[in-house]
């Protein structure tokens, strides 16, 4: 059933939790499989398949300085997750005033004691996203205090579960398991919608707005599941989309389990690079896909303002294929007699009706044509979009952001830039900074600022 905990700020009333299996031929799993609390059943109800595999049920130690508690930048160290295995925890970033109260449950309440449990409190947001990001990486057990010697792990299945909401708040999960990640999902559900935004990457959002009891792990129509292997790292996103501005102290949980599905769909790995390049007087997008289950078409989207899509044309699909195939498109129905963005999308259509979105891909048409190098927005908060010269489109170009000591913080590097790249910033401290792109020798730089 859904219980409220107390929290230092509000009462929990719902949950995210994430479960993730972890097999691994070279180091045995350890832990009895039971959970000590909570709504669940410790052994994953009946549709769990494996042992507790990796477990953080001891409380972690801070490894960076004690200011840095709870804010964007700490790390934690935890011991004996597993046989021969360390873990370490750190908050990336915190987005749109959400705020990490807890780092780790491990209180017989809510959840499970043997997961990883962050209370994260969300911002005061009006129809937008606020969220925390989380890492975690394992390593060699006892090699250094630093946790020096990674480990990857052969085989990696990590499940969200009770991704569930009400009619101001709904609950999203995003998990990134790097190239080569698949995600799988109950073909039934109403509650969730699940995509694909970039390869090995996927979100699922609440869409029903209804708030399911307790965390059960039997309530598969709330929950997916994204695999892969060989996996060092993980990376989790954790938050709500609000209609009104409230803070919320939601409760968040890393499970140590896998499951099974009724009427299961596994979203293919599909799209390897989606470009977009503005060519005189039309733009040119060119994309590139894996391998393809049951694919029929691609529909690409164009928008004026970000939100409201429509098609620009369709382009049929291999099908069924392990092999990487190139698809092209032109748009020639743009003005660039005015000045404007474009974003474009990509929306997979599969034979059985199901579907997913490629990550945006933008193109700023100016009438100026001195311009060398645009940044926006400037302040920045969380993504700087740099927008290059026509010229430079579909070749090498190399970013770089320098500090104001003339430091190298972000340095990226694209063999066939689109016109407009994004640059991760949420992680940069608030000041002044350069941007310099190089292409072929040219460079152009600008300056930001970071709010």
């Amino acid at each position: 059933m859904k219980t409220f905990v107390p929290s230092t700020n509000s009462l929990i009333n719902t949950a995210v939790v994430a479960v993730a299996l972890f097999s691994n031929s070279l180091f045995a799993q350890s832990g009895n499989g039971g959970g000590n609390s909570g709504t669940g059943n410790g052994n994953g109800g009946p549709n769990g398949n494996a042992g507790t595999g990796l477990s953080f049920d001891k409380n972690p130690s801070l490894m960076t300085g004690s200011t840095t508690d709870l804010k964007q930048g700490a790390v934690y160290f935890y011991q004996d997750v597993m046989a021969d295995i360390d873990a370490t925890v750190r908050i990336d970033s915190l987005v749109n005033g959400a705020k990490v109260t807890q780092i780790d449950d491990n209180s017989n309440g809510l959840g499970y004691k043997e997961a990883f449990q962050p209370e994260v409190r969300t911002g005061n947001v009006i129809a937008g996203k606020s969220y925390a990001v989380f890492t975690i990486k394992f390593f060699k057990a006892n090699t250094t205090t630093n946790a020096s010697t990674p480990v990857s792990l052969q085989s990696v299945n990590v499940t969200a579960l009770d991704i569930d909401g009400n009619v101001n708040l709904k609950e999203f999960a995003e998990i990134n398991m790097g190239s080569g990640g698949t995600a799988k999902y109950m073909s039934t559900t109403n509650d969730l919608s699940l995509l694909q935004i970039l390869t090995g990457r996927f979100v699922a959002q609440n869409i029903l707005g209804i708030e399911r009891t307790g965390i059960d792990t039997a309530a598969l129509a709330n929950m997916y599941t994204a695999s892969n292997g060989a996996v060092s790292s993980i990376t989790f996103k954790y938050g709500a989309l609000t209609v009104l501005p409230e803070q919320t102290a939601r409760q968040f949980s890393l499970y140590m389990k896998g499951f099974t599905y009724p009427n299961q769909i596994t979203l293919p790995i599909e799209l390897v690079s989606f470009d977009a390049v503005l060519n005189n007087n039309k733009v040119d997008l060119k994309w590139v896909t894996a391998t393809e289950k049951n694919v029929d078409h691609f529909a690409v989207e164009k928008s004026l303002d970000g939100v409201n899509y429509s098609d620009a044309g369709i382009v049929f699909a291999y099908g069924n294929t392990t092999e990487e195939k190139k698809y092209s498109f032109s748009d020639t129905k743009i003005n660039t007699s005015t000045s404007g963005v474009i974003y474009y999308r990509l929306h997979s259509i599969d034979m059985d009706g199901k579907s997913q979105y490629s990550p945006i891909r933008m193109i700023r048409i100016s009438k100026d044509q001195a311009i060398n190098v645009v940044t926006y927005p400037n302040p920045v908060t969380n993504e700087l979009r740099v927008t290059i010269p026509q010229t430079w489109q579909g070749k090498k170009v190399s970013y770089e952001i320098f500090n104001t000591n003339g430091r190298v913080i972000n340095r990226t590097e694209s063999g066939s830039s689109s016109q407009t790249e994004a640059i991760n910033a949420s992680s940069f401290s608030p000041g002044v900074y350069v941007v310099k792109v190089t292409c072929n020798g040219e460079t152009a730089t600008q300056k930001i600022v970071k709010k």
